[in-house]
């Protein structure tokens, strides 16, 4: 079943065009271990929060993502960008009218 991890990021304040960029970068490694989706946004009205939703193959598929060296790598370069201010929730996803 398609896990579903939906959060925001508090940037800090200033970095949120820089921490867009970084999440944005051109990964092959997610896809190669189970994400199926990894979007990354913004909304005007919070200057200082990114949003990113991501699906996986499972739930076991992102933590298995989590381990590997090149995402703890990114999360490393990320964490300078980053004000410690975290939300969201995960799922499971129980269907869509979009596919069968």
């Amino acid at each position: 079943m398609v896990f579903a991890n939906a959060g925001t990021l508090g940037a800090v304040p200033g970095k949120r065009d820089a921490l867009v960029a970084h999440l944005t970068q051109r990964s092959g490694v997610l896809s190669e271990v189970g994400c199926l989706a990894y979007e990354v946004g913004t909304n005007d009205a919070e200057p200082d929060t990114v949003f990113v939703i991501e699906l996986w193959r499972s739930a076991d598929a992102h933590q298995e993502s989590l381990r590997m060296p090149e995402v703890q790598a990114s999360i490393a370069a990320a964490r300078p960008l980053l004000s410690g201010e975290f939300g969201g929730f995960q799922f499971e996803v129980a269907g869509s009218p979009l596919r069968d």
